[in-house]
């Protein structure tokens, strides 16, 4: 029998009153996929690609937030949102599952349509390797053609990273950091330090007493461990895909996200468990 929908009391006519498309934009989303050829599969990889990009907006609204609050000394909400953040990256990695149904052969049938366009230009993506620490001043310059963008990324590019910011809260609370460290170039990525592994080796050996900066190291752990995850299947669903061709935005493809995974984010939090 079909359930009585009047008898529920559901809202049925939205001509004066906001429905569920008007809220989320249906409208504009649901009509921003425009495939540039007749292969089915385009479909599946343009979506793939603008969902991510939904999700990285989210994780930039949650890591800028969270950078804030730890300007702030306010441990719980940073943790919730960077805790957040990881769970993101853990869907994102799950996404990749559904791009590898896409095989060699369908892949070369799309990819001329791409022309150069590629992932290497998602001006979030660079905003994320920015806020968590790994500076280029260099990735800027596929986004030169868009002024408001190139500003966005400068801005970012010039300010304290989130790791900055837990180092500025370490010092704020008595840990002897380098006074180098706190006055480095932002510009630059960060680079691993002697005196800030001796701060989080403390923490770790009086974890009772130093519970609230234990468990930012854990959250920052965490947030990396996820990162170098995502990035992971990034590189072998390409692989499995495309195999060593060249990426359509000129990098070495494999190579390239290979070569990335080895870039560390917070360099003492790893080296700290050989110490204890």
């Amino acid at each position: 029998m079909a359930a009585n929908v009047n008898a529920e009391g559901a809202k049925l006519d939205f001509a004066d009153d906001m429905s569920y498309g008007d809220y989320l934009s249906l409208d504009h989303i649901l009509n921003a996929q425009n495939p540039l050829s007749t292969d089915h599969n385009e479909m599946l990889f343009i979506i793939q690609h603008q969902t991510s990009e939904l999700w990285i907006k989210l994780m930039l609204h949650e890591l800028n937030a969270a950078r804030e609050r730890l300007k702030a000394d306010d441990f719980s909400p940073a943790f919730k949102m960077m805790a957040r953040v990881s769970r993101i990256m853990e869907q994102l990695v799950s996404a990749w599952d559904v791009l590898s149904t896409l095989t060699p052969s369908e892949y070369s049938s799309i990819r001329p349509f791409l022309r150069q366009s590629s992932g290497f230009q998602s001006y979030q993506y660079r905003l994320i390797e920015f806020i968590l620490g790994n500076k280029n001043d260099v990735m800027i310059r596929p986004h030169r053609h868009y002024p408001n963008l190139t500003a966005i990324l400068q801005a970012e590019l010039e300010k304290p990273s989130l790791y900055d910011e837990v180092l500025f809260l370490l010092a704020r609370h008595g840990y002897k950091l380098d006074d180098a460290i706190l006055k480095r170039d932002w510009t630059l990525p960060y680079r691993y330090n002697g005196s800030v592994e001796a701060a989080w080796l403390e923490i770790y050996r009086n974890s009772e007493s130093s519970w609230s900066f234990y468990e930012l190291a854990e959250e920052l752990v965490d947030l990396e461990d996820s990162f170098r995850q995502w990035r992971f299947r990034h590189m072998t669903t390409v692989k499995r895909i495309i195999g060593f061709k060249r990426g359509t935005g000129g990098t070495s493809g494999v190579g390239y996200l290979t070569q990335v995974l080895d870039t560390e984010l917070f360099p003492e939090l790893w080296r700290v468990r050989t110490s204890l």
